[in-house]
């Protein structure tokens, strides 16, 4: 399998807009992650370093940290999430002839659609951890990239919804109902805080720049 993160964006956007199931919504999600993270960044390191913002060095320095290193992570998991719906398309194709092999094929099936859920589950899990900071340069950052700072509180949005969509979607083939009622759990979770940082993100920049 190709290594996504090698493409040019316009070779990205033609494996993504071809007829094959992968890249999909999955690794969609986790693209924005990478870019909210590399915008959040970006903010900080407009801030930290100069002398006019010197005061709000102390809380941006952290979060630049933060994000900048977020950035690989979420690259990471547009691989991986290629890669986990390519493991449930070859559990698909296992034989079924005899007895033993269809009950193979149907644990590996079942653990394909575990993975499958896992990784958007941690990409949701790290654009929740990526909001507060995000939400906090659009606070602290320098006031001339507030606009780049909303931008990344609303990929982070965006990212989470389709994030969790993959999650749901691939819940629905699962027959383990802890497992099921955990993620769901983790996903609601994490989506009603992205969402209420996202709200408190467009408030402020409302008021700022209307």
């Amino acid at each position: 399998m190709q290594d996504l993160n090698r493409l040019t964006i316009t070779g990205f956007l033609e494996e993504l807009a071809s007829e094959n199931p992968v890249p999909g919504g999955g690794s969609v999600a986790a693209l924005a992650g990478a870019l909210a993270a590399a915008l959040t960044t970006m903010v900080a390191r407009l801030t930290v370093g100069r002398e006019k913002f010197k005061d709000r060095w102390e809380t941006m320095q952290p979060i630049e940290e933060r994000a900048s290193q977020r950035i690989a992570l979420f690259q990471s998991l547009v691989q991986k999430d290629t890669e986990a719906y390519q493991k449930v398309v070859d559990a698909f194709r296992l034989p079924k002839g005899t007895e033993e092999e269809k009950r193979s094929r149907r644990e590996a099936v079942q653990e394909a659609f575990k993975e499958a859920a896992r990784v958007p589950m941690e990409t949701l899990l790290a654009l929740e951890q990526l909001a507060e900071d995000a939400l906090e340069a659009v606070r602290s950052g320098n006031p001339n990239a507030a606009s780049d700072a909303g931008a990344a509180v609303q990929m982070i949005r965006a990212g989470a919804t389709v994030a969790a969509y993959n999650v749901w979607i691939n819940l629905g083939s699962i027959k383990d109902e802890a497992f099921v009622a955990s993620l769901r759990a983790k996903a609601e979770g994490a989506l009603a805080k992205i969402r209420e940082a996202e709200s408190r993100c467009h408030d402020l920049l409302a008021k700022e720049l209307l």
